[in-house]
């Protein structure tokens, strides 16, 4: 047996299945295995596996084992004399396998390889290449240095920016990402050290490698995708602990005592000063734009008041006590503000009719409430309209100013507004035109064609050659290409070409309903189905959210009424708190009837079955109604389910 490829899997079965289909293709003419260790996934991946790859063998945890301990299943196992730790949410090139193998044979004193690594986007990775994070190299990385001087001999040696990225060097450190070391070698080093749960793992084994007197080898001759899901974590506190941590145990394991005691003061310095960031990059990410509309609504309503006083009203002194400024303005801007949240106003891509809603819907509550208060709080009802149409045309204004600054057109909304080029020929283009349109896209769609000339009366823009001019003339802001037209190779070389294109790249797979290429595996919105209104909708969840806190708010009130006809009054009590502390929702799947690929819910109360509680459900009837649950989402449902199961509100989940 010349290689074992071994992938660790845990909820990326749409990944998963184009990783494999693309290592099968880099493996023929090579004697080879392939192992798929999971890790107690939910979304459906050890079927998909068992049905679509039997060839495979498949080694299904029952819990989540962590990475280390997974891997060490298959290498344990595995037969070849290569063994490679290989990422699912990667594609290889067509002869990735061949190439690499080949360059191990030829080179003896080789313990370890790693490839040239491109994102989702194209992008060269830099961890394709490290150094050892020595002290000194951690300092660097830590304080960003490393990132300011990235080609210096001395401050870019955590990713050795100095070093060609198109040539083969040695270098320290492998990604875990792809993996490639002898068998022999492995069973010499040691495994995979399971203290490291995950992160950190890759580091260790590639430094005990270099300890063990082979060379780790840095091989730029073929390339792989890496759409590198933890890309998307690296600004959450969690990230930041788990892999700042996963540095000191490599430390402590393989550094002197006084130089582990200093790495670790540097990396708990590191923890704090990130996870301070993390927190407040959240924080003003979140808060900016409507603390930016709650000062400007402000000053101009300053400007309106004294307008108002002395050329209407006609008074020299102030005709409004202080307390309007310091207390109703404010609270008039605070409903505006939740208005245009709940509106969606504050959601991507950008729809200015969402702010026109929430300022309408703000200036009727507002209105409604100064009418029930006393004569003597009343103090415009003049100067709420006309503070409630500043703070329209203030928002307003200020979106398309800044969205005409960022792109340099008025096209607002336009993420919706895709222009879309398949490529591929024959039949499978459209089918994946047509995916696109079932799911409610409204994207312009063209095809290019990957025959060497265009097929006479065919529609098509143009051939591969002709890419760039396509992308240009036609303005084409995505590319998705239909894997079964199309080499992986030829993908990557073609992403690879386009880096610095304003384009997407997205990858078809055969016969498949999903489209992959976000730049995170942690980003499922290029799942292509039919969706309506699905419930994993920002709008949605928001919304739904809200609904749940308002029926718990009103059901807590009116409790001592509640307990006389809900059956079960103290489970009433203890639900009204999971929902208020987000452990429960009101309305959700039926549990008996889950389906993993539907978005997930919080533990419910009820369940769309209860609309008939008279009647016997069977389990493809329950399922179907969690589909429809999920893929047309209404909050007229929500409360029509707690309508009619008012009286099991006090239950735990069935």
């Amino acid at each position: 047996m010349k290689l074992s490829v071994i992938i660790v899997n845990y909820n990326v079965k749409y990944f998963l299945e184009q990783c494999l289909k693309s290592v099968f293709i880099s493996g023929k003419g090579i004697d080879m295995e392939v192992f798929v260790v999971d890790n107690n996934s939910v979304d459906g991946s050890v079927q998909m596996v068992q049905e679509k790859f039997p060839q495979v063998q498949l080694i299904a945890n029952k819990e989540n084992t962590g990475f280390s301990r997974a891997n060490n299943q298959g290498i344990a196992k595995a037969r070849g004399e290569y063994v490679l730790l290989l990422n699912p949410d990667t594609v290889v090139e067509d002869d990735t396998f061949s190439k690499v193998v080949d360059f191990m044979d030829k080179t003896p004193d080789a313990g370890g390889l790693g490839v040239k690594m491109i994102d989702g986007q194209g992008v060269f990775l830099p961890e394709s290449k490290r150094g050892l994070p020595t002290p000194a190299v951690a300092f660097y990385k830590i304080f960003g240095l490393s990132a300011l001087f990235p080609r210096s001999k001395v401050f870019g040696k955590y990713h050795l920016g100095y070093l060609d990225n198109d040539k083969i060097h040695q270098v320290e450190i492998l990604s875990g990402a792809f993996m490639l070391m002898r068998k022999s070698v492995l069973e010499k080093t040691g495994y995979l050290d399971e203290t490291f749960f995950m992160y950190g793992e890759d580091i260790d084994l590639s430094y005990r490698i270099l300890q063990a007197g082979y060379k780790n080898y840095y091989f730029p001759q073929t390339r792989i995708i890496h759409y590198k899901g933890e890309s998307t974590k690296k600004s959450s506190i969690n990230y930041v602990f788990v892999f700042y941590n996963a540095m000191i145990i490599f430390a402590r394991k393989h550094f002197s005592k006084k130089n582990a005691s200093l790495f670790s003061f540097l990396i708990n310095i590191a923890i704090y000063f990130r996870a301070s960031l993390a927190i407040l990059n959240r924080f003003f990410r979140r808060v900016i734009t409507p603390m930016a509309d709650a000062l400007v609504i402000f000053l101009g309503f300053v400007y309106i008041k004294d307008y108002w006083e002395t050329h209407v009203l006609e008074f020299e002194q102030s005709y409004y006590p202080p307390e309007f400024l310091h207390y109703f303005v404010p609270s008039y801007i605070l409903l505006w503000l939740f208005s245009v949240y709940i509106s969606g106003g504050y959601d991507k891509p950008l729809k200015l009719f969402r702010i026109v809603r929430g300022i309408g819907l703000g200036t009727v509550i507002i209105l409604v409430i100064y009418a029930l208060l006393p004569i003597s709080m009343r103090y415009s009802r003049g100067l709420i309209l006309l503070g409630s149409l500043w703070a329209l045309i203030s928002m307003l204004v200020g979106r398309i100013f800044w969205h005409f600054v960022r792109f340099r057109n008025l096209n607002i909304g336009s993420q919706l507004n895709k222009r879309i080029a398949i490529i591929g020929k024959g039949s499978e283009p459209e089918r994946v035109a047509l995916m696109l349109r079932q799911s409610g896209s409204n994207a312009f769609i063209g095809f290019v064609t990957t025959q060497g000339k265009l097929p006479q009366n065919s529609g098509y823009l143009g051939t591969l050659e002709q890419l760039k001019e396509i992308i240009e003339v036609y303005n084409i802001n995505e590319l998705i290409f239909c894997a079964s037209e199309i080499s992986s190779q030829a993908i990557i070389s073609h992403m690879s070409g386009l880096k610095d294109k304003p384009v997407n790249f997205k990858i078809a797979p055969p016969e498949s309903l999903f489209i992959i290429g976000s730049n995170s595996i942690d980003t499922f919105g290029d799942f292509f189905t039919v969706d309506v209104n699905t419930i994993n909708q920002t709008a949605n969840k928001r919304n739904k959210r809200l609904f749940d806190l308002l029926a718990a708010g009103f059901l807590l009130v009116s409790f001592p009424v509640n307990m006389l006809f809900v059956k079960k009054p103290l489970g009433l009590l203890r639900n009204i708190f999971a929902v208020l502390f987000n452990k429960k929702t009101w309305v959700g799947y039926h549990p008996q009837a889950e389906n993993n690929q539907l978005p997930s819910l919080k533990k419910s109360v009820l369940n769309p079955g209860d609309m008939f509680a008279n009647k016997t459900l069977d389990p493809t009837t329950l399922m179907n109604l969690n589909t429809l649950y999920a893929k047309d989402f209404r909050l007229g449902n929500d409360f029509r389910i707690m309508r009619k199961g008012y009286r099991e509100l006090g239950r735990a989940r069935v």
